[in-house]
């Protein structure tokens, strides 16, 4: 598992690569209803797998957790970057359900 994690540049290189494309012409553009349903689709998709992750994330290896961060923080502007890795670090720090959990349920 941690192999298919270090995929992850890869994917936003890819990812930008067919942004690219797309911004060029290369494929056919959606008619306004067609565009807002995909954005809608791929908004909830999005918001699902960030969901897994953050469920799973105390149980991820620390060099899995950094290279997602990482991963994360690299699809923004340059500019933004480093506000965003304060964000992500705040949210995972408040957010941080299973160690929580795990630690009332062996106080009780």
């Amino acid at each position: 598992m941690a192999k298919s994690i270090g995929v992850v540049p890869k994917l936003a290189n890819l990812a930008r690569a067919l942004a690219r494309w797309d911004n060029e012409g290369g494929a056919l553009a959606p008619t306004a209803n067609q565009s807002d349903e995909l954005e809608d689709a791929e908004e909830r998709v999005l918001r699902c797998l960030g969901a897994a992750v953050i469920l799973e994330w105390s149980d991820l290896p620390t060099d899995i957790q950094r290279r997602l961060f990482d991963g994360a923080t690299t699809l923004t502007n340059p500019d933004h970057q480093r506000r965003l890795k304060h964000l992500i670090a705040r949210f995972l720090h408040v957010h941080n359900f299973r160690r929580w959990f795990r630690t009332i349920a062996s106080i009780g």
